[in-house]
């Protein structure tokens, strides 16, 4: 998932306000007033501030409903007015249809940029919205979600009994996370079967590790460096210098295998910051065109260390948003081969804008191309050597195999 955090003009892709305030202001502060809702127990005061040439809207339907619910529901107790505004934002929100286009409750909100900083408590794993099912981008290497067999494309289908259908991305991951030691039980469609198996996982701290690399001697043939990029966080930058030095300085290295598989993306600068260490300066990375008809463009701006090195990068459907513009433009420039499984296809930019009261709202702002002018969003990005793991042999990874001998093709 790609966002662009509005401080700081950052672009995550990832796979997830006063509105009603917004539209609860246009009626009431229309005339200027505080409005005290007193038709249902308990009482609660809306304050509002009339947006800018607000558009006509008709909210009698809503305040009919409110107050419907708000006197006849059988439990009072369970009568939130809060709650009640969060979901009525909620549902206008999705009413546009994209399901990247949310808005965060405080604690979403909170998660959402805990998950980015790389520490949170759950099961790890990245999650997304495809053909109108929520589903498993990427399982977190090392963590609950992937040690319980979780893979990318997996169908949630209920979460500890409750069907997911029609679910928001920020809703369904605030009911799979949960403290440390708890427990939570997923009804899983495994993509290609027909029958669906529950999974019952416990949370864990859930901390993400930004890239790892090792030196894979492959035997008669050379040494191979093997780079795993697990997303595009707030320390990646930092955490890539520090072992690109390291690669740069190894020496006899015939090659470098990059691998994005379950990488399911974030800050859209980071990704460009990357791709630049096997780029040509002033090369186009990604262009960004915005909503308003403009469009950005984000090219190489420094002297990359990894500019002759041959480089071949993994994908797999877990490869969503950031990996995709890192991949397709090493691909793009015939930096790269791909060797793996078909991408996940996000093509889509948000912006997060914190609201008042710790809420959130991340909105889709515009759509990236690669260098090539392609638009991948709904289709990914096809693999030149397709290659697909064999279940029966767990220990075996056929795609990593494939890959390093790619790096010896000329």
């Amino acid at each position: 998932m790609i966002i662009k955090l509005k401080t700081a003009r950052n672009l995550i892709i990832i796979l997830i306000f006063g509105l009603l305030t917004g539209g609860i202001g246009y009626r009431l502060g229309t005339n200027g007033v505080t409005a005290q809702i007193k038709d249902f127990r308990p009482a609660f005061t809306i304050s509002n501030r009339m947006p800018q040439n607000p558009p006509p809207a008709d909210f009698s339907l809503f305040w009919e409903v409110w107050n419907k619910v708000s006197a006849q529901y059988v439990d009072k107790t369970k009568i939130d007015p809060q709650k009640m505004v969060w979901g009525a934002i909620s549902g206008m929100v999705a009413g546009i249809g994209d399901p990247y286009t949310v808005f965060l409750p405080p604690v979403a909100n909170k998660e959402s940029k805990e998950s980015l900083n790389g520490s949170f408590e759950g099961i790890g794993a990245q999650l997304g919205i495809k053909d109108q099912k929520i589903i498993v981008v990427a399982p977190l290497a090392g963590n609950p979600a992937e040690a319980a067999g979780l893979k990318p494309g997996d169908w949630i289908i209920k979460v500890d009994g409750q069907d997911s259908l029609n679910w928001t991305l920020p809703e369904t991951v605030a009911k799979i996370r949960g403290s440390k030691g708890t427990f939570v039980t997923l009804n899983i469609l495994h993509s290609g079967e027909t029958k669906s198996v529950d999974y019952k996982i416990m949370r864990d701290t859930i901390t993400i590790k930004s890239v790892e690399w090792k030196v894979i001697d492959a035997t008669g043939s050379g040494k191979v460096a093997y780079l795993k990029l697990s997303r595009f966080g707030e320390d990646t930058d930092r955490d890539w210098d520090t072992l690109i030095t390291e690669i740069s300085k190894t020496q006899e290295l015939k090659g470098l295998v990059l691998d994005l598989r379950n990488n399911p993306g974030g800050y859209l600068q980071s990704a460009v910051y990357t791709a630049s260490d096997f780029l040509k300066q002033g090369q186009l990375v990604v262009r960004q065109d915005n909503n308003n008809g403009t469009s950005e463009d984000y090219n190489v701006t420094r002297l990359g260390k990894l500019l002759t090195i041959p480089v071949v990068v993994l994908i797999n459907q877990g490869s969503a948003s950031a990996s995709e513009i890192l991949a397709g433009a090493l691909h793009d420039y015939k930096r790269a081969k791909l060797v793996g499984e078909q991408s996940f296809g996000k093509g889509s930019v948000q912006e997060a804008q914190d609201l008042s009261g710790g809420a959130g709202l991340h909105v889709t702002i515009s759509k990236w191309l690669l260098p090539s002018g392609d638009w991948i969003n709904g289709k990914g990005l096809t693999p030149d050597v397709k290659v697909e793991n064999d279940d029966k042999q767990p220990d075996k990874d056929l795609q990593l195999e494939a890959a390093i001998k790619e790096v010896f093709i000329k």
